[in-house]
């Protein structure tokens, strides 16, 4: 096991966080006052930059124009673009769009590859993922309601979905409905790839989450189907494999999310001890930093911190090396630990700015508010906990 760094690798990450420093991060003020939609135009600028330095679409696959990085090396560069809100947006490696990019490729048909896969890699247009539902447990992906009938040569969808991430402005769905009802719990759904612009696709609203709306890629959509009618030349995969699909599609998601995290813990821990030393509380000069409570969240930090990235790292390696079903226990481990971690280490920092901490002069409350559902989306913590334990104390038997 090696995580020593390419020298090709190590030249990437140095162009990426000089780009962050000076080019993603000055931008994060006029983020807090402005909606998305309206940074768009700064945003594809920067993006023109990226695609110059030839660091566009990072994580994708080579074959259909991306940098075909291991996910060891998308790992370490998540991290770097996770600094900033802005990062993984301009460098096109986002969610939603990046996992289903991965799952077009591995499943998608010539033809599906050729209408949704190639321009969506290339930022033509965008996609957004739909599964959970307003009235299922979204920690359990075989309990769905939404339907999708077949009728001559199409699917009617129907069904009620709602954190259908940055459906605002997207150009086509996938979505998980109930293919075939009769079958085992686990071959039930199908995934369908569904055009935003298809009669009976309705979005609703974007949810407000922690007081804020959100549009664009920053929105969490309602989406009602009512009898949506799309080809059954749609279907992505096999039918009643959407649980196979989807595990396939969460796996490595995993990696980018934690990843993701760290660098938000990364950047929370540096604004944090440049708080503590420049801020200070005595007559006589003395800063935050010269307090044993400070020092003690500062080494707390920096150990949880690395101790999450080397479990994050070495998920990575085993889902490269051995496939994601091997890691299944070390992706489980990973998303409450990194979660937890940086709720800790963002809390702290917040903490250390005081009054200035609640506000959006800092990143910080920016952190607080859209990286709370961390520990939720993707399977909330305790969920992820059970059910590591049950396969651990199996082996016991």
């Amino acid at each position: 096991m090696d995580f020593a760094v390419s020298d090709k690798m190590k030249t990437i990450l140095e162009m990426v966080n000089e780009f962050v420093e000076k080019e993603l991060i000055p931008l994060e003020p006029e983020m807090a006052r402005q909606s998305f939609k309206e940074m768009l135009p700064v945003i594809r600028e920067k993006q023109k930059k990226v695609r110059q330095m030839e660091l566009w679409a990072p994580n994708f696959p080579t074959d259909c124009g991306g940098l075909g990085l291991s996910l060891v090396d998308h790992g370490l560069l998540s991290e770097a673009l996770g600094r900033t809100p802005l990062g993984h947006f301009v460098f096109w490696c986002q969610a939603p769009d990046a996992g289903n990019v991965e799952i077009l490729h591995l499943h998608g048909t010539d033809e599906q590859k050729e209408k949704f896969l190639n321009p969506l890699v290339k930022g033509d247009i965008r996609s957004c993922f739909s599964m959970t539902e307003v009235d299922m447990p979204g920690s359990n992906p075989v309990m769905l309601e939404t339907t999708a009938v077949k009728d001559g040569d199409d699917y009617v969808i129907n069904g009620h979905k709602w954190y259908t991430s940055s459906a605002d402005g997207a150009d086509f769905a996938i979505v998980m409905a109930v293919t075939n009802p009769e079958a085992p719990d686990y071959m039930q759904a199908s995934m369908i790839i569904v055009p935003t612009d298809a009669p009976g696709f309705n979005l609703v609203r974007n949810i407000p989450v922690m007081g804020h709306a959100g549009d664009d890629y920053f929105s969490h959509a309602e989406i009602l189907y009512q009898s949506c009618r799309v080809p059954q030349a749609n279907l992505l995969g096999p039918e009643g494999h959407g649980f196979i699909v989807a595990q396939e599609r969460l796996g490595p998601g995993r990696i980018h999310h934690c990843m993701r995290w760290l660098g938000i813990c990364q950047r929370s821990f540096e604004l944090m001890c440049r708080r503590a030393n420049a801020r200070k509380i005595t007559r006589d000069g003395k800063s935050l930093a010269s307090r044993q409570i400070i020092q003690a969240w500062v080494s707390e930090s920096a150990a949880e911190i690395q101790a999450a990235r080397l479990m994050t790292l070495h998920a990575a390696w085993r889902i490269d090396q051995e496939g994601a079903k091997a890691a299944r226990d070390d992706i489980s481990m990973i998303k409450f630990v990194v979660a937890n971690t940086m709720q800790r280490v963002v809390d702290r920092a917040l903490q250390v700015h005081g009054g200035l901490g609640m506000t959006d002069d800092t990143i910080l409350s920016f952190f607080f508010r859209h990286e709370r559902a961390a520990r939720i989306y993707d399977g909330a913590d305790e969920v992820h906990k059970v059910s590591l334990a049950r396969r651990i104390l199996r082996s016991y038997v």
